[in-house]
């Protein structure tokens, strides 16, 4: 069986082992490639905690300040280990999406203790500045990264997705959904799909997929990446 994997690489490699685990092979096509931004970051007085929306943020976080005994409220647990990973010690998982994340800060921290800071993108997903500002929560956004969009499949994977070898492909995010959609249809390989059963983390990664006429498409029952996976072992072992 075969998975095609569309997460950045750091991500994808580390999914691939676990995907291997289960004796399926990942075809590794990272849709976006993450570069750091010029911007500095700000000095982290009055700032009672950090908000990180992806493991990406995270690790643009570590590279940017050597601090590491701030609070970090993660969307989920894979952002979460990789905060653990870098060094952080305070952490706590919203174990979900931004709307998690949101109602995380809500419980656990207090309006007047101290600005937020929301390490993000270029590109982000849900606006926690909105989303906490009716709290009387001050957040602001620290762009760290770029996550910019692959110009093309690779031709490996295009001859693939044509001879029907792709099994499963499994989309991470909205964006990552919508640009394979349109390298799909760049590529001409759209028809090749039609062996392919996409897994999507949420109901808005899916919807990007809606013009690709795909075997099925599925959503994790949680928008994590444990829940996707679980999807994949639905799949394990029946016939092709």
């Amino acid at each position: 069986m075969r998975a095609l994997v569309t997460r950045p690489r750091d991500e994808a490699e580390a999914l691939a082992t676990l995907l291997a685990r289960r004796g399926v092979e990942a075809i590794v096509e990272p849709l976006i490639e993450i570069a750091d931004t010029d911007a500095a970051l700000r000095d982290l007085a009055g700032v009672q905690a950090v908000l990180c929306t992806s493991a990406n943020g995270v690790r643009a976080l570590a590279r940017a300040s050597a601090e590491r005994g701030m609070p970090v409220c993660a969307v989920g647990d894979r952002t979460a280990q990789a905060a653990r990973d870098a060094g952080f010690s305070r952490i706590a998982s919203a174990g979900g999406d931004v709307a998690d994340l949101a109602a995380l800060v809500r419980r656990r921290l207090r309006p007047g203790a101290g600005r937020l800071l929301h390490v993000a993108g270029s590109v982000v997903a849900g606006d926690l500045t909105a989303m906490l500002g009716g709290d009387g929560f001050v957040v602001e956004r620290a762009v760290l990264y770029e996550a910019r969009p692959a110009a093309a499949l690779r031709p490996a994977t295009v001859r693939l997705i044509d001879a029907g070898k792709i099994d499963l492909a499994l989309f991470f995010s909205p964006r990552t959904a919508a640009i394979f959609a349109r390298l799909a249809a760049e590529a001409g390989v759209a028809a090749g799909l039609s062996a392919t059963v996409a897994l999507s983390i949420s109901r808005a990664a899916d919807a990007g997929l809606a013009g690709l006429p795909f075997r099925d498409r599925l959503v994790a029952g949680q928008p994590t990446q444990a829940a996707l996976l679980a999807a994949v072992d639905g799949f394990v072992g029946q016939p092709a």
